[in-house]
């Protein structure tokens, strides 16, 4: 059970709790965004794993459901639901924690879910990534969006990457360490990336992002995003450039915060690699990797004098 000073987030009981999980999602998909009833309700409901979130007063204010798995073996993550008055105040944060860590504790390795577009974001942040297109369901965009519950995720394509980079740059507690060839054109440079980084930056005090270069002409030559975005904050973001040779002929590349996440890859010039989450080892091996290689790097300046 997870809990706030206005509010409370806990398993439900669907026999005891079902007319007030009912009520608020009345209350968001059929009255607020117009969805069918006949398509909201379903038979599936006294199966599901639900959670509610209740105000101080004991009011249903939020609620989610995670589906048992099916014919494909994974379990899904749906009907989540948190009343207008009480949004972006951490209710549906805690509500998908909840209902990850149930899929866990019955043994559920991944987690799958149909996320409204408006959402993608919020779901980026938890660590959840892109599969498919974008469709539509019940008359709204929908995105399908996945994660491993532990262990890896491969990411394997540009809009998977930027997803684990908001992930890692929303998990991360003060610092963050990247490792690129050329800035990931495509990648760092993503409107969803770039958002996050300059969430972090903006949003924890003692913020710092250090990147590490294999080339300090390439993105520049680029005009990349990041390089403005980092002179609008040159007290937060660094630079170096590889000029060991030991550095320079190290193909590899990656992001990690400074708790637990990383997206590595063996093939810095190419998207494809792996990410984990939940795995602080790893973590911390590659943030050693990184501080040895910035302590032979030469600062890089040549940004801010761009800005002058």
């Amino acid at each position: 059970m997870t809990r706030d000073a206005t509010f409370v987030v806990g398993l439900a009981d669907y026999a005891r709790d079902g007319d007030a999980l009912r009520a608020v999602r009345e209350d968001v998909f059929i009255r607020e965004q117009g969805v069918p009833a006949e398509l909201e309700r379903d038979a599936a409901d006294p199966a599901c794993v639900h959670v509610v979130a209740r105000d101080d007063q004991g009011t249903a204010i939020g609620t989610g459901r995670l589906v048992p798995p099916g014919q494909d073996g994974v379990p899904r993550i749906g009907r989540m639901a948190v009343l207008e008055a009480w949004r972006s105040r951490g209710v549906g944060d805690a509500m998908l924690g909840a209902l990850m860590d149930a899929a866990g504790a019955r043994g559920w390795r991944e987690v799958l879910l149909h996320a409204q577009a408006p959402a993608i974001r919020f779901y980026q942040r938890h660590g959840f990534l892109p599969r498919g297109p974008r469709f539509e369901e019940a008359g709204i965009e929908h995105l399908a969006m996945w994660r491993t519950l532990d262990g890896t995720m491969a990411i394997g394509d540009p809009a998977s990457a930027t997803a684990i980079v908001v992930a890692l740059a929303s998990s991360a507690r003060r610092e963050l360490r990247i490792r690129s060839h050329a800035l990931d054109p495509g990648v760092l440079d993503a409107p969803d990336a770039l958002d996050a980084l300059r969430r972090f930056a903006t949003g924890r005090r003692g913020a710092r992002v250090r990147i590490l270069l294999q080339s300090a002409a390439a993105p520049r030559l680029a005009g990349s995003s990041l390089v403005t975005l980092a002179q609008r904050l040159p007290s937060i973001f660094a630079f170096r450039e590889a000029t060991d040779p030991v550095d320079q002929s190290d193909n590899a590349a990656f992001v990690v915060d400074d708790a637990r996440g990383s997206w590595f890859r063996t093939l810095g010039h190419r998207v494809e690699g792996e990410a984990r989450l939940d795995a602080p080892a790893r973590a911390r091996q590659l943030r050693e990797r990184f501080d040895r290689a910035w302590e032979r790097s030469r600062p890089v300046t040549e940004y801010r004098i761009l800005d002058a």
